[in-house]
């Protein structure tokens, strides 16, 4: 089984912002592959599983807020025997212009705090990830950036990127190798 888990924060108060693009993404791959709704999950998260291009598939939300995201991944990861090769990140990235995707798969956390959690809890930082830009504030702090909504002018950009994560992870699920995925999409 291959598990897919978009970052962000639980809540309506964070439904559209910047740090929940993690969450559009699996989002918008059960909606194309009409997968159900996400349900509460024996752990702090909510899930859909599926058959995605025949390949079964969970999409995960955790529901522990960003920061502490690790502690509901660690878990599902143990509980279905996911090899880390069959799990794929998806995240907001602050050092990427908004509509940036960038598939890694390794290394620190860049300061994302879900993804520190992720390697706490793992205990490593060999997974994959697939990155979407959010860009820097113009103006303002950086929480009140990462918990704001696209603007107008980003909004289509943004979309673009999530339809490219989306075909990303379609062809990773379809059986491509992840790093030689890198070099067709970064």
């Amino acid at each position: 089984m291959k598990m897919i888990v978009g970052l962000g924060n639980v809540g309506t108060r964070y439904d559209g912002t910047r740090h929940n693009t993690g969450f559009m993404v699996v989002e918008q791959l059960a909606r194309d592959y009409h997968l159900g709704a996400f349900t509460h999950a024996k752990v702090e998260a909510v899930t859909v599983s599926g058959l995605v291009d025949g390949q079964k598939v969970m999409l995960v939300k955790p529901t522990t807020f960003m920061n502490d995201s690790g502690r509901a991944v660690k878990p599902l990861v143990d509980y279905y025997h996911v090899d880390l090769d069959d799990l794929v990140i998806v995240n907001d990235d602050l050092d990427m212009p908004v509509g940036k995707v960038r598939l890694k798969t390794h290394g620190a956390s860049g300061g994302h705090n879900g993804l520190k959690s992720i390697i706490h809890y793992l205990g490593t930082k060999d997974f994959n990830r697939i990155k979407l830009g959010i860009d820097h504030p113009k103006q303002g702090t950086v929480v009140s950036h990462v918990l704001g909504r696209f603007t107008p002018e980003e909004q289509p950009k943004q979309e673009v990127a999530i339809e490219t994560a989306e075909h990303a992870l379609e062809d990773w699920i379809a059986g491509d190798n992840f790093a030689e995925l890198m070099n067709k999409y970064n």
